[in-house]
């Protein structure tokens, strides 16, 4: 019974992904003329809107890099303050379409996977992106430092409330006290 019970989440999770397989919200367009050398590397997480995977972690970033394959390794990390450690999830991402386009589909586990979609990005510079997933319920501002410029972020926020999110429960994730590695062992 206990087993069942934790497998629970995971199946839930799992039912939401399968139907989507990379898919965007109706009416969003992903950034086109994409490069994705440039976009590899790590990102900090500005904003999110809520959801169970990232549920109280703080110093979230997102890592991604090629892999020998063609595909993306993907590394998400977070700091859970109640629990005093790292939360690490390690996935793969494919593009959906072209390589040019800025929509792609990840994975953390299995044959299941999510829509990873780039809807604004900082041509050029590539120093913030706006993601958002399979539908409005998922929504992150990422950025190359861990604070982002006031009128950008304002300038995102606007662009993705027009969207049809609703960034007004945005999460702000703190990023000033990193624990070390060697903190958690």
């Amino acid at each position: 019974m206990k087993r069942s019970h934790l497998l629970a989440p995971l199946w839930a999770f799992c039912l939401i992904l399968l139907p989507s397989c990379g898919g965007i919200p109706k009416g969003i367009k992903p950034v086109t003329n994409f490069e994705l050398r440039r976009y590899l590397g790590q990102w900090y997480e500005v904003a999110r809107l809520d959801h169970s995977f990232e549920r109280g972690l703080s110093n979230v970033t997102a890592s991604y890099n090629l892999r020998q394959d063609g595909s993306i390794e993907v590394i998400n990390r977070g700091y859970d303050m109640e629990k005093q450690r790292w939360k690490e999830a390690r996935g793969k991402a494919f593009f959906v379409a072209e390589p040019t386009v800025g929509r792609l589909k990840v994975s953390f586990f299995g044959p299941f996977y999510g829509g990873y979609n780039i809807i604004a990005l900082d041509r050029q510079s590539y120093s913030y992106a706006l993601v958002c997933g399979p539908n409005r319920n998922y929504l992150w501002v990422l950025a190359r430092s861990q604070n982002l410029d006031p009128t950008v972020l304002h300038s995102l926020l606007e662009q993705a409330r027009r969207l049809g999110f609703a960034t007004d429960e945005l999460i702000y994730p703190a990023h000033d006290r990193i624990p070390t590695r060697e903190a958690e062992e």
